[in-house]
């Protein structure tokens, strides 16, 4: 991927974000995985045989979406430089959500301002999985601040990472494995075994985009923003394994100690209470204005990670088309 086609890319996500209008290639990700669920889900369940149906299904989409991704551009090589810059353009804007997530996360900000507890539980059903009906406001500001923050690593920076790295096939591979662990990475009785390769290969991927985002990314964001940052690197050092996921809580710690809050703790499922591990205990409860911040603070990593990819993009010596 060229350097100035990953600069169009960010410019496209800030710019345009997810229009609800537009088309996106992880919604037809989504219905190609639900599609082979309902292919190859076993009728007859046995762990060894769930495993392997569902290592199936990765290969499967794995296969299709680098494919598609690859065709796409090779078909494009064969008309002009341009028209390999506008795919790889058009394809690093999708599988980036910068503006979608800060979108999602001010509108939640809006309804809270406007005290409309209301509309601010059904825009936060949108972007977290939780249950939401009696939320209150503390509860609110928590899950928005949690799924922003985890995302930064999801939707921002791993995607950033694989495009300096591998290109738009590359960024696409991932957007898809992504995908496939939040539809069935998920340790319920379908999923437990079913859903196990997807939940792996999620976590592999983004082993070092996680560590990047919660020891360089945040910390550097939130130095800029003037915020917490000894607490914040404090907090992710002491807090980063507490989360069940291998790299979950690496952002969502780096930015409780930026804002000098408290995340985790209980959240409703299905009608089941989880505890999560508390990320820096004892700070403060999450407020309305913790959303601008942590909105602040992804944007910032965003442009930050976009400078060092096309930097190592230059670094690696390839053409500026």
């Amino acid at each position: 991927m060229s350097p100035l086609s990953l600069g169009a890319a960010v410019g496209l996500d800030f710019l345009l974000g997810d229009p609800r209008w537009l088309p996106h290639p992880v919604r037809w990700i989504g219905s190609l995985i639900a599609l082979l669920e309902k292919l190859l889900h076993p009728s007859y369940r046995s762990r060894a045989r769930e495993f392997i149906s569902g290592m199936m299904l990765c290969a499967l989409v794995l296969a299709i979406t680098a494919g598609t991704g690859f065709l796409l551009v090779e078909s494009a090589r064969l008309l002009s430089p341009y028209a390999v810059l506008a795919v790889e353009a058009i394809i690093g804007f999708y599988c980036l959500s910068a503006r979608s997530l800060a979108s999602e996360a001010n509108l939640v900000r809006k309804h809270l301002s406007q005290g409309d507890l209301s509309a601010a539980r059904h825009a936060v059903s949108m972007i977290v999985g939780r249950d939401t009906a009696n939320m209150n406001e503390h509860e609110i500001a928590r899950a928005t601040v949690e799924t922003v923050a985890e995302n930064i690593t999801d939707g921002i920076v791993s995607p950033l990472f694989y495009l300096a790295l591998g290109g738009p096939v590359a960024a696409l591979a991932f957007k898809s494995v992504s995908t496939m662990d939040s539809m069935i990475g998920y340790r319920n009785d379908r999923y437990r075994h079913f859903g196990t390769c997807a939940a792996r290969l999620d976590d592999i991927l983004n082993f070092i985009p996680a560590r990047l985002a919660g020891f360089i990314m945040i910390p550097l964001t939130t130095a800029v923003s003037g915020k917490n940052l000894p607490n914040s690197l404090q907090t992710i050092y002491r807090d980063r394994k507490k989360h069940p996921s291998p790299n979950s809580a690496h952002s969502e710690a780096a930015m409780a100690g930026a804002l000098d809050i408290e995340l985790g703790g209980e959240a409703t499922y299905n009608g089941r209470i989880s505890r999560k591990p508390r990320l820096n205990e004892g700070g403060r409860q999450p407020v309305m204005r913790d959303i601008a911040d942590t909105v602040t603070i992804a944007y910032g990593t965003a442009l930050l990670s976009a400078i060092c990819a096309i930097s190592a993009v230059i670094v690696s010596g390839r053409s500026i088309l």
